[in-house]
């Protein structure tokens, strides 16, 4: 190859490369880099706004303390009767359905072992078991009125929420099945009946009786434990209930209503007992829920009925 020929190559490369690189110069200086720069970090930010947003909405809603006052009265029964889950709508049909037929199983083997000749120790039994539910009720409603919130992990909706709810509206309960009514106090007494039947299926019949009115009585405890929230919803009713249930109201042998109404003018710190309502006088005079709520706030400095009265739309500090 001659050197002409290798020059003028060289020489055409040359030019090649000197109008690659005007290109990319007169191409830097009419992109503004800067400018394309501050878009990107724009998008960037706007992607990373965009996807707070989307975890704030895949997240329950929740109104600060010092807010809900401003939301109507039937706009906070709302909000607490939307946390009825789907799963707690199925777990309630599962307890009740399964837990009435362990009770008739339960009952048919104390029937089965019926004695005739024990009449006063079975009626002290049943009055006894009877005095414990309404003492258990006024325990566990006070417990739930007066403390905790709708917001704690898992015992808050299921459990809190239903005791916040009737407060702010209290005939929501009379619009409830009888799965949601009873569904959780039966679920709770599930390990004593288990017991008691697997009891009668591998004792003796010289251990049973001997343990026969601590069965009754503990039968009749489960009994009117199931029937608590039931006999609360009578208490609300003001039609359309049986015959034999304003009876039972009448005489006080469960719940009346005019007893009931004590609890409900606010702030809802007295007369707990929703069983058959016993209790609620002798533990009112020696102040005995009082006393309790005094010994707590001054451990916790927590005050009693916070939450209660924050979704009752007090203004809260």
């Amino acid at each position: 190859m001659s050197t002409d020929l290798l020059l003028g190559t060289f020489g055409d490369l040359s030019k090649v490369q000197h109008q690659i690189e005007t290109t990319l110069n007169n191409n830097c200086a009419t992109t503004k880099y800067e400018d394309i720069a501050e878009t990107a970090k724009e998008v960037e930010k706007e992607e990373i706004r965009a996807a707070k947003n989307t975890e704030q909405d895949e997240k329950p809603k929740e109104e600060p303390v010092q807010s809900l006052h401003t939301f109507k009265k039937g706009e906070r029964a709302k909000m607490l009767a939307d946390g009825y889950t789907t799963e707690k709508w199925l777990l309630d049909r599962f307890s009740t359905i399964f837990g009435a037929f362990l009770m008739c199983l339960w009952g048919f083997h104390i029937a089965s072992r019926f004695d005739i000749f024990d009449v006063f120790g079975i009626l002290m039994s049943i009055v006894m078991g009877m005095l414990v539910a309404d003492f258990m009720s006024g325990m566990v409603h006070w417990g739930a009125d007066t403390w905790g919130s709708v917001d704690l992990p898992v015992i808050g909706k299921a459990f809190i929420r239903p005791f916040r709810e009737h407060h702010v509206d209290p005939t929501a309960m009379t619009r409830h099945d009888v799965y949601e009514t009873n569904g959780d106090n039966l679920l709770i007494c599930f390990p004593v009946i288990f017991w008691y039947i697997y009891k009668s299926y591998t004792f003796s019949a010289e251990q049973l009786q001997q343990d026969y009115r601590f069965e009754i009585f503990s039968y009749v405890l489960g009994i009117f434990v199931i029937l608590t929230n039931q006999i609360h919803k009578w208490s609300h009713m003001y039609y359309g209930l049986p015959a034999w249930v304003e009876f039972m109201q009448d005489y006080h042998i469960i719940l009346p209503k005019k007893h009931h109404r004590i609890h409900h003018v606010s702030p809802h710190e007295t007369y707990f007992c929703i069983t058959t309502g016993w209790l609620n006088y002798p533990l009112e005079k020696i102040g005995f829920f009082r006393s309790l709520e005094w010994m707590i706030e001054i451990v916790t400095g927590v005050p009693p009925r916070f939450d209660d009265q924050k979704w009752a739309g007090k203004k809260m500090n």
